[in-house]
């Protein structure tokens, strides 16, 4: 068949229109979800993160930590944990600890294996997902309500939240590599309990096993993508604003934060997704202290570690 030069001219013309609005669409879905896989498009797999740990970053953390003599007696006596992870460049992504596999009782921190857990079994259908479920579920990682964290905990069961954590996939706890993220009693008191093997803790983390959860999340493989997103809509907007929560809204009031901390008697711990597009702010950060002063501590942290980072300083208008 001969197509005339209009016919061919308007067929050209539609292509340019469909590439055009193709386009589009894919960058509005990029800016939609930036918080999501998006970060690493075009790697073919997820490097674990023990793989990118960093000297530089390491040797940083390190300094900074020890300029302070408490926050270096802390780290030196294993009753604080830092982790943080880079993000500012997919293409060279950073971890750096310190008793990065030290697990500690993390009171609520925990909570976002709850969460993992439970959209696990939406996503089996072995949970349905209700408007209450869903509320619950919100109101257990935003507000840290313990009521709603122990429904969640009574409608999935102890044995589905370690089998997530332990699920080969993700491996959130691993006894030989200092156990992890735990979740073996309800946060409203009563009922049985399934405290993990290691420690006998009821409510646990390591800062390393935290961060991986984190990057796992950002890049959108807990579960799937979908879900990922899920999760990271729930983690969005905490209602608390204390801890790593309090020093962001003064420095980076306009970045985005997902974020879970936990708090009981001297035991403080928070994590946090800090993704700032124009400043380049994109950094996963976790603490664990056992200490009377923790919480102050953990508000102290974040400018250091932005110091570190070499976040660059917000334009002004």
């Amino acid at each position: 068949m001969i197509l005339n030069f209009s016919k061919i001219v308007l067929l050209f013309g539609y292509a340019i229109f469909f590439c055009a609005c193709t386009s589009k669409a894919q960058e509005s879905i990029t800016e939609e979800s930036n918080y999501s896989n998006s970060l690493f498009k075009g790697n073919d797999h997820t490097t674990p993160l023990r793989e990118l740990l960093d000297d530089e970053l390491q040797k940083n953390l390190e300094a900074e930590i020890n300029k302070r003599t408490k926050w270096k007696k802390l780290i030196a006596q294993k009753k604080m944990a830092i982790g943080i992870v880079d993000l500012s460049d997919p293409n060279k992504v950073r971890f750096a600890r310190l008793n990065g596999n030290y697990m500690m009782y993390a009171a609520s921190l925990p909570k976002i294996a709850v969460l993992l857990a439970s959209t696990d079994a939406i996503e089996n259908g072995t949970l349905i997902e209700t408007q209450e479920v869903k509320n619950d579920m919100k109101l257990m990682i935003s507000k840290s309500n313990n009521a709603a964290t122990t429904r969640m905990i009574d409608r999935i069961g102890y044995d589905k939240i370690e089998e997530i954590l332990r699920d080969d996939r993700y491996n959130l706890y691993d006894e030989e590599l200092g156990g992890g993220l735990w979740v073996g009693k309800r946060y409203g008191g009563g009922g049985d309990t399934n405290r993990e093997p290691l420690k006998n803790l009821s409510h646990a983390a390591t800062v390393t096993q935290v961060c991986r959860f984190y990057y796992l999340l950002a890049l959108g493989e807990l579960i799937n993508e979908e879900r990922s997103k899920q999760m990271l809509d729930i983690l969005e907007h905490p209602a608390l604003h204390h801890k790593f929560v309090h020093t962001l809204d003064e420095i980076a009031p306009d970045a985005r934060l997902f974020r879970k901390s936990g708090s009981w008697k001297t035991y403080h711990s928070d994590s946090v997704l800090v993704w700032e597009k124009e400043t380049n702010r994109k950094y996963i950060l976790v603490a664990l202290i056992d200490d009377e002063s923790g919480e102050q501590i953990i508000r102290d942290l974040v400018v250091p570690m932005d110091k570190i980072l070499k976040v660059k300083a917000k334009s002004k208008s």
